[in-house]
């Protein structure tokens, strides 16, 4: 097993300094711009070089760009231009009033949150791709909030909790085919396992969000019009019918443009500078997804990762402690990585050596690795769902930490797994 190096690490470290401490010492993690922090990391990444070897600074920069152009990232990036363009051609044309106003009016005000997240979880248990799902519902969380006393960050951090359920359990999820291919057990089984752990996180924050003092504003009735709900309509549809993100926001996004030029919404020219609005909107978003990347290949060729894999392994013990290094194991890739599939990946073959020494169920190794990367990624500010929905709701991603509950609770409800044992599994046969 590498070693690695903990100078491999500098570059997140820095990062979590100035971001955090910043937050910290103003009392809003907004206050620093993530683009800014990592600029700075950046810059520190690339005046590194791996112990006992000198790389001039157009190889660094080039291996920087090559993780920055990383194929998985130019697809995200993508994804953050079309949602901005959908949200944009949405609010331009009705639809996200429309919608927003039918809630209001069908919905009493205590169940506009809990309907939200119920919402977000079922979008994304059919999708298998929370960013599917903060894109898609991140818009009307949005509507909800200017109509409503509830908080920008608060709504967005439903719609992450939300959406980050199915990415956890989803037959179809990235990371519930990574979980399972590197413990070689069947979905099912994880499934099982995972459900068993999540599933009072999930009724905590249902209870949580319905007892949250909502207060509806302006008139008592909501006017609406069906024909306005239909790009959601579309887009939720294709979504459940396992159809291409891309196809899905691209189809969202003409049947907006087309309602809203037969409802004179805007002209031929106004639709083109809505659509360009919102890519705007979701610039510096992109931007800080390929620099991150950047970051992350010159962090892995620095050994950081190797050095995370090997400290949190090294001295495993007892089964509590396997699952206990298996689990920070893979959190830890996810924060360094912002990439829960990648972590999942990472970790398991690692994960299933140890499953295997200390006689853990490969079953329940799966649940936890899922479970913990999905808790992660539904809380680092500079993750794609955090970053998309800042984009789209105009405020930092790390406002919305504080209020990714169901994330946490998660991550909770894992820790709890593993001091307890629970849930038991039966033994099958090999």
């Amino acid at each position: 097993m590498k070693k690695g190096s903990i100078k491999g690490l500098i570059p997140l470290i820095v990062f979590l300094l100035i971001f955090a401490g910043t937050g910290i010492i103003t009392g809003k993690f907004e206050n620093m711009p993530l683009l800014v922090a990592f600029i700075i990391t950046s810059a520190i990444a690339l005046a590194m070089n791996k112990e006992g070897e000198k790389l001039s600074l157009s190889e660094k920069v080039d291996m920087f760009a090559k993780g920055g152009g990383d194929p998985t990232l130019i697809l995200m990036v993508l994804i953050f231009i079309l949602a901005g363009a959908f949200y944009s051609v949405a609010d331009a044309m009705g639809a996200v009033s429309s919608t927003v106003n039918l809630g209001l009016s069908i919905l009493p005000a205590n169940m506009l949150l809990p309907g939200l997240f119920i919402v977000g979880c079922v979008l994304s248990f059919a999708m298998g791709t929370s960013m599917g799902t903060v894109s898609a519902l991140t818009p009307i969380a949005v509507g909800i909030a200017s109509n409503t006393n509830i908080s920008m960050p608060l709504i967005c951090g439903v719609v992450i909790g939300g959406a980050m359920f199915g990415d956890n359990l989803s037959f179809i999820s990235d990371t519930t085919i990574a979980a399972t291919r590197t413990q070689e057990v069947e979905m099912r089984d994880k499934f099982k396992v995972n459900i068993l752990i999540v599933l009072p996180a999930v009724i905590i924050n249902l209870i949580v969000l319905f007892f949250m003092n909502v207060k509806v504003t302006g008139l008592e009735t909501f006017e609406y019009n069906l024909v306005n709900i239909i790009p959601y309509i579309v887009i939720i549809a294709f979504a459940l019918m396992g159809l291409n993100v891309f196809a899905t926001l691209g189809l969202g996004i003409l049947v907006g443009c087309i309602i809203g030029l037969i409802h004179g919404d805007f002209t031929v020219l106004e639709m083109f500078e809505v659509l360009q609005r919102g890519m705007g909107w979701m610039e510096d978003i992109a931007i800080i997804a390929i620099v991150v990347g950047g970051v992350v290949a010159l962090m892995n060729h620095y050994g950081g990762i190797d050095y995370l894999i090997y400290k949190l392994t090294s001295k495993v013990k007892t089964k509590k402690g396997a699952e206990f290094s298996m689990a920070a194991l893979v959190s830890l890739i996810d924060v360094a990585t912002t990439n829960n599939t990648i972590s999942i990946i990472t970790a398991g073959p690692i994960a299933r050596d140890i499953s295997d020494q200390f006689e853990i169920d490969r079953r329940r190794t799966a649940g936890l690795l899922d479970i913990f990367s999905s808790g992660f990624q539904g809380l680092i500010p500079y993750g794609g769902q955090l970053l998309v929905a800042g984009g789209l709701a105009q405020i930092s991603p790390g406002a919305i930490t504080p209020y990714s509950w169901y994330p946490m609770l998660i991550i909770v409800m894992g820790i709890i797994a593993i001091i307890t044992g629970i849930p038991k599994l039966k033994e099958v046969k090999k």
